[in-house]
């Protein structure tokens, strides 16, 4: 692409404003090697005439001083101008001449650092202040007039612009200028994002009239949810906070897989717990405080399913920890850390994925689920659950374990697809039942599965995610064994729910929120 037509005249003229000084040097060199005058401004003027580099202050350039206490810099029309004009436009060129303005051929500027800013203070008079207006303002103007003008809004592609230098020998091609200009308002289309969902945040407003979504491009992934589909994972923020130390691409049933298990695991008491998930549902959980008893525990609960699944254990594995995992053939094992004699023994495995999210942690972001051109968004299911959360409501009233083992269940149970039920025993999950239509079909799933597996059924508690509408899902749960179940209050047949346990010395206990997951 090196005709003429694709190429703009030789670059004369500069002007330079970064926030991120870093990588100037071999920038400043391609610069003065083509002799292009240098313009620029506050910290940015300093550090070049520092590396002893030619330059002219932005006050000098245009005549006029900064004021506002740096607030307005570089806001003048001579520098807009100089950037928005098409050369080849007589009524422009005229009004230029008429004005002694002069051409500013190339725009590297970057913004101040307001989303690193929010990470340091709360304090909003620093956070405001720390809003760019002029650099913005500058790389917008720039980009809309590619065709003449070429914009530079990180030190990432310095090395591109320094090359298209050395091969166009002081020229840029049109090709690269379009690039240049669309990543350009991407960076202020990101930057103003970051700001209104800030104040939106500060305004405790969830859903404005217009939302915006911003994000960084994290990683292309192998493929979507099936071969033929593309799929691409961003993080909101700088990273997604966990770190592959091996294994092959992932893909985006890895990713749906990994934060399912993750989500569930970080519920979990800190440093506590094993989760298996199998196609983004749980196939078995287990707290139990022994580490090792605890990933045994969750296997046993349904260890077909957990075939080719991914573990996620809420703590540092060990040696002991990692001759058992390798036992079974699993996609992805997660982990707050490995011991290194654990990577030794896992990393055997070229193709499982060893993930570390010892810095992961949950939050309270908006939740999203995009359908054709509509995207719906609600708030977290981020409850923690205490005694104070739920009502006993049966005659029998549960002892301190079953109560423990109910409370858990019922957390186990939202992050389970509806309609949702979860048995277990000992702090350990033993049957689950998923995604049915019928919770009288989710009750009989995860019966089957608990028959299939636990040899000894006794001590058994049973929750759901919603109500049962009818007896026989409570009816079928008890036949099986079940001592205590825990379920939200809100049907019509509560009363009637309420007297059948009471009727088989049930323990019952009712909760005060539904807790759904489709």
């Amino acid at each position: 692409m090196g005709n003429k037509e694709n190429i703009m005249k030789k670059i004369k003229s500069a002007l330079i404003s970064v926030s991120n000084k870093s990588n100037l040097i071999p920038l400043l060199k391609i610069l003065k090697k083509n002799n292009i005058n240098l313009i620029s401004s506050g910290g940015t003027y300093k550090t070049i005439k520092k590396l002893k580099f030619k330059c002219q202050d932005v006050s000098e350039y245009t005549g006029s001083k900064e004021i506002l206490d740096g607030r307005v810099k570089t806001l003048h029309p001579k520098i807009y101008a100089g950037i928005l004009n098409k050369r080849n436009h007589i009524s422009h060129q005229k009004d230029l001449k008429n004005n002694n303005f002069e051409n500013i051929d190339l725009v590297i500027v970057n913004f101040y650092p307001f989303e690193q800013n929010l990470k340091q203070t709360k304090d909003n008079n620093k956070i405001i202040e720390n809003i760019d207006i002029g650099g913005p303002g500058m790389v917008r103007a720039a980009a809309k007039n590619y065709n003449d003008v070429t914009v530079i809004t990180s030190p990432n592609q310095y090395s591109e612009l320094i090359n298209q230098l050395n091969i166009n020998k002081g020229s840029t091609t049109l090709d690269f200028r379009k690039k240049m200009s669309q990543i350009a308002f991407s960076e202020t289309a990101y930057y103003d994002s970051v700001i209104s969902n800030y104040f939106n945040k500060i305004s405790n407003i969830h859903f404005p009239q217009k939302k915006i979504i911003h994000g960084n491009l994290f990683e292309i992934l192998r493929y979507g949810e099936n071969p033929h589909q593309q799929s691409a994972i961003y993080s909101i923020g700088e990273d997604i906070k966990i770190k592959k130390i091996q294994g092959k691409h992932l893909s985006y049933n890895n990713y749906n897989d990994i934060f399912s298990a993750l989500t569930i695991s970080k519920s979990l008491p800190k440093n506590t717990g094993t989760v298996i998930v199998k196609h983004s549902n749980p196939s078995g959980v287990s707290v139990q405080k022994n580490k090792l008893n605890s990933f045994k525990s969750a296997l046993a609960c349904d260890p077909t399913s957990a075939f080719g699944g991914v573990v996620s254990c809420n703590f540092r594995i060990s040696k002991p920890i990692a001759i058992e995992l390798n036992k079974i053939f699993l996609e992805i094992i997660i982990a707050n850390g490995f011991e290194k004699s654990a990577l030794e023994i896992l990393k055997k495995k070229k193709n499982v994925r060893l993930i570390d999210a010892s810095s992961y942690l949950l939050n309270d972001i908006l939740k999203f689920n995009s359908v054709n051109k509509s995207i719906l968004v609600q708030t977290g299911d981020n409850l923690t659950f205490s005694k104070n959360h739920f009502k006993i409501v049966s005659k029998k009233k549960p002892n301190k374990l079953q109560f423990e083992n109910l409370i858990f269940a019922f957390n186990i149970c939202r992050y389970v697809k509806s309609n949702a039920i979860v048995l277990v025993k000992d702090k350990s999950t033993v049957g689950i039942g998923s995604g049915q239509p019928s919770r009288l079909d989710s009750c009989k799933i995860a019966i089957n599965k608990m028959n299939q597996f636990l040899k000894t059924k006794n001590e058994i508690v049973a929750a759901s995610d919603a109500f049962f509408p009818f007896v026989d899902g409570v009816e079928k749960l008890i036949q099986s064994g079940v001592s205590a179940i825990i379920q939200p209050a809100g049907s019509i047949r509560d009363k009637k729910i309420i007297e059948f346990a009471n009727s088989t010395e049930t323990v019952l206990v009712f909760a005060k929120t539904r807790h759904f997951m489709h």
